[in-house]
């Protein structure tokens, strides 16, 4: 699927996943996103294996980023989700996340999830909210997992 967005017209989305960048992928994770700092390449490489991926790309070069978590079916949960800080800006979030709600393997889904520390206006512009039952959700959080593995 290749999805070109009008407002950010230059930003072509593609879920190839042999067009994904995994070196820049990996840096931005590992270096710059607070929500998975030290990550192992070998980790986002299996991640990126078992999602359905997508890339945000610019004149072919890789400048966005996100993975939905999936059984195509009934859940899905979006995670790392990141356009590179030079585009941010030009509407690329928005386009890339107007691609993933459009996705085929996404629709008739009955939850989406994500969680965000930063980009609550972000993801309420597309009807993610809070929880409805929030005290039905459970977790078991390792949030220095990746610095305890090296």
């Amino acid at each position: 699927m290749q999805y070109q967005n009008e407002q950010a017209s230059r930003l072509e989305i593609s879920d190839d996943k042999g067009r994904l960048d995994v070196p820049l992928i990996h840096r931005f994770l590992s270096e710059e996103a607070y929500w998975s700092l030290g990550i192992p390449l070998a980790t986002v490489q299996r991640a990126i294996n078992h999602s359905l991926c997508f890339g945000g790309y610019v004149d072919g070069q890789q400048v966005a980023f996100a993975r939905v978590i999936t059984d195509r079916a009934t859940f899905g949960y979006l995670s790392d989700v990141f356009v590179l800080p030079a585009h941010r800006g030009r509407g690329h979030s928005k386009a890339l996340m107007a691609a993933i709600l459009a996705h085929p393997a996404l629709q008739g889904l009955r939850r989406l999830m994500l969680a965000t520390s930063d980009a609550q206006g972000l993801y309420a512009g597309f009807g993610f909210q809070a929880p409805a039952y929030p005290d039905s959700l459970m977790e078991r959080y390792q949030p220095d997992i990746y610095q305890l593995a090296r």
